[in-house]
């Protein structure tokens, strides 16, 4: 979409073989999870889907957005409209009494991942404000590489090879993206 709407066709080639080795590597990467209910083991794929098609708006829609507004103040605003959005969505679910319920160990790491989406969005922010939008967005998925390792040490997950595979072509066409475009 960014090199549509935004005519980012500096180094095309590069840029569609590194989206096209993303596009496989995500393909590779995605494991079928075990479980003896057909439905819980296809529900989370909608939403994923639904999670990537909502990044790229995001990503779109920031940068039609920013192009005159400080990067910090567009953050802002866009964290207002996400918390209105959350808060909207716990109270239609009648969600909101189960807060007393959370332990405190968990809400303390909850926090500390609204610190760091802060943080990641602040950055992100300013780096599509003034970088190109089709290398900004594989670099900031390269956050990819610190989950995966994450949850190998903490969680004991273990890639497969075939999503081992997908991770390097995703590395691969991230790391074209950025060097060469």
């Amino acid at each position: 979409m960014a090199i549509i709407l935004f005519g980012e066709t500096k180094n095309l080639a590069v840029k569609l073989i590194g989206t096209a080795l993303l596009a496989v590597g995500i393909f590779l990467m995605v494991e079928k999870k075990d479980s003896e209910n057909k439905e819980e083991r296809s529900i989370w794929l909608p939403y994923a889907i639904g999670a990537a098609v909502f990044a790229a708006l995001t990503s779109i829609l920031a940068k039609v957005g920013i192009s005159g507004v400080e990067s910090n103040l567009g953050t802002a605003i866009r964290t207002g409209v996400v918390l209105i959005m959350a808060w909207l969505i716990v109270f239609i679910k009648g969600k909101q009494k189960t807060i007393k319920t959370i332990d405190k160990k968990e809400l303390g790491f909850i926090a500390l991942s609204g610190l760091a989406t802060g943080g990641s969005w602040l950055c992100y922010y300013y780096a599509i404000q003034n970088g190109i939008v089709s290398v900004v967005v594989p670099i900031d998925k390269l956050s990819i590489l610190i989950s995966i390792a994450f949850s190998y040490f903490v969680f004991k997950e273990k890639l497969s090879k075939k999503a081992a595979i997908g991770l390097t072509l995703m590395v691969v066409g991230t790391l074209a993206m950025a060097v060469f475009a």
